[in-house]
């Protein structure tokens, strides 16, 4: 039985990537000066508390190419050495949520205005948390998150759940670099 759960649980995570629509949060350091953001490298070493990715390699590779390709096509210089300006910590979680939706009902019966019948529907779905973060090289603190929620499905063609995930990934990173404010500063 905990087989099937698992698999059911990476399908399901797996369907994050695949989100008709995300939320999506960041947050950074005002503090720190993206400019000097050139290179960047992969955090091998963190292993977070249940994080879906370390139980699904084939999606956290297919995520980390995606962080790649977009990366690299804001100018960004993957490092594999020890001198990258920052590193990528990528990590998600999913949670099953229940939504009640009271429909209420209001109408005429008999010689009064009040609530009828009614109806309530309860309906069950699995939400998915992917989290990217940029850790500084210098400080070796959290510099910028990007954070993308949403309801997640499930894929019979790997080639569209790729597509999904760039386009996850991309909105997600949509405002990385942001123009911070130690950055304006500098002449």
């Amino acid at each position: 039985m905990s087989y099937l759960r698992y698999i059911l649980f990476i399908a399901v995570l797996s369907g994050l990537m695949g989100c008709a629509s995300i939320s999506v949060k960041t947050d950074y350091d005002r503090s720190v000066d993206f400019r000097r953001f050139r290179t960047y490298s992969w955090d091998g070493g963190h292993k977070m508390k249940d994080d879906a990715l370390m139980r699904d390699p084939l999606l956290r590779k297919r995520i980390k190419r995606a962080v790649d390709q977009v990366l690299q096509a804001k100018g960004f210089v993957l490092d594999t050495a020890d001198g990258a300006d920052f590193t990528v910590v990528i990590h998600a979680g999913v949670q099953e949520r229940m939504r009640v939706t009271n429909w209420g009902g209001y109408g005429w019966y008999d010689t009064w205005w009040g609530p009828y019948g009614g109806r309530v529907d309860v309906s069950y779905y699995t939400q998915g948390t992917l989290v990217i973060d940029m850790v500084d090289q210098v400080s070796k603190e959290l510099a910028w998150r990007g954070l993308g929620e949403g309801i997640v499905r499930e894929y019979n063609d790997p080639e569209e759940m790729e597509k999904d995930i760039r386009r996850t990934v991309e909105e997600i990173l949509k405002s990385f670099p942001p123009d911070s404010p130690a950055a304006a500063k500098r002449p």
